[in-house]
């Protein structure tokens, strides 16, 4: 049996390493999960580092000894943040998985567009916490929620301003109704919310996922705006999805609609977005991600006020390991010893 010689140069749990390695008896899995963090830090803006690796943590081995180890594997198991020139170090390598959801976090590296195989754990990374989310950000304008920290810092109630909404029977467009997509439909639907969704792409025929009662393709957003109470973004950051949200988006939304975006901050035009709120077009908006979020803090604009609820990328977490990033690589090991096509691999034109 060809040995396969896998490198995971992310730091991964002794459960999800003895995962790989019961996958696959003629597998060879090499972990140096943190080697690679001084190079990172070298790399990588402060902020990501900050953001992302263990404080104080510096690598391990020298220069040469990672380059040795990259250039033997020919697959690699990984995350974010990674070594940038991953491709030039190693001439061997057939397949790169990442296990985040976002291909766009490949952006900027030497992989991108490359011919090497790249699958991303899209649908696996943690799509139930994510989706908990995205209703808690419907939940915390829905009840006027925001209000209360303008009535702490005033000392004084203003009840009159909370103006609660009821849920059941308010409608929710869901943008994106990938992995992540389909769990934000089906927990609204199970508050009694009308469900409706976009994807990229229809088959005509095809079974609507759980709780949703229609889905568009990408043409049909603008037909699902000016009706939503609700609009969740959950779609992938590529070309097509940049500033889709863009002031003529904004002025098709709903008036006194709530914006959650839990995919890209790129996907938001933020000064569209600032403008809606200033002119009091829409009630709130709930953001896990802004643009530039791996580089420096929020845009002022919306960080500043009191209608915008911002969070540090938070919420794929939980206090439960739900994360299948590991289970679907160990799954495309074997496809990949079968010479099977893998699941998530990444079209470099359609950008995920």
């Amino acid at each position: 049996m060809r040995r396969i010689n896998i490198l995971a140069i992310q730091r991964i749990s002794a459960a999800d390493r003895a995962k790989v390695e019961r996958s696959d008896p003629g597998i060879e899995l090499i972990d140096v999960g943190g080697w690679f963090e001084g190079e990172i830090r070298q790399t990588w803006s402060d902020f990501a580092v900050a953001r992302y690796l263990p404080p104080g943590s510096t690598g391990s081995g020298s220069r040469d000894e990672r380059d040795r180890l990259l250039a033997q594997a020919e697959v690699i198991l990984g995350g974010w943040p990674f070594p940038l020139d991953m491709r030039a170090r190693a001439p061997r390598l057939k397949w790169f998985h990442q296990r985040q959801a976002g291909a766009s976090n490949l952006l900027g590296s030497d992989l991108w567009g490359s011919d090497i195989v790249v699958t991303t754990s899209r649908g696996a990374a943690n799509p139930l916490p994510i989706a908990e989310y995205a209703l808690s950000g419907i939940l915390y304008f829905a009840m006027g929620l925001h209000r209360a920290a303008v009535d702490r810092e005033a000392g004084a109630f203003d009840h009159r301003a909370y103006r609660p909404l009821l849920l059941h029977g308010k409608t929710v467009c869901v943008v994106g109704a990938g992995g992540i997509g389909r769990e934000v439909g089906r927990l609204c639907a199970a508050l009694g919310m009308r469900v409706v969704g976009t994807r990229r792409e229809v088959r005509p025929g095809a079974p609507l996922p759980p709780g949703f009662a229609e889905m568009g393709g990408a043409a049909d957003l603008d037909r699902f705006l000016p009706d939503s109470d609700f609009v969740a973004i959950c779609c992938q950051w590529t070309p097509e999805t940049t500033r889709l949200f863009n002031p003529d988006r904004f002025a098709r939304m709903k008036p006194g609609s709530v914006l959650v975006n839990v995919a890209r901050g790129e996907i938001v035009d933020e000064e569209a977005l600032a403008d809606a709120l200033e002119r009091g077009h829409l009630r709130g908006a709930a953001l896990d991600v802004y643009v530039g979020e791996f580089d420096r803090p929020p845009m002022a604009r919306l960080w500043s006020d009191r209608r915008v609820l911002i969070t540090p990328h938070i919420s794929g977490g939980s206090d439960a390991e739900l994360h299948g990033g590991v289970d679907l690589f160990c799954e495309n090991l074997r496809a990949y010893r079968d010479g099977a096509p893998l699941r998530n691999v990444i079209d470099w034109e359609r950008g995920y």
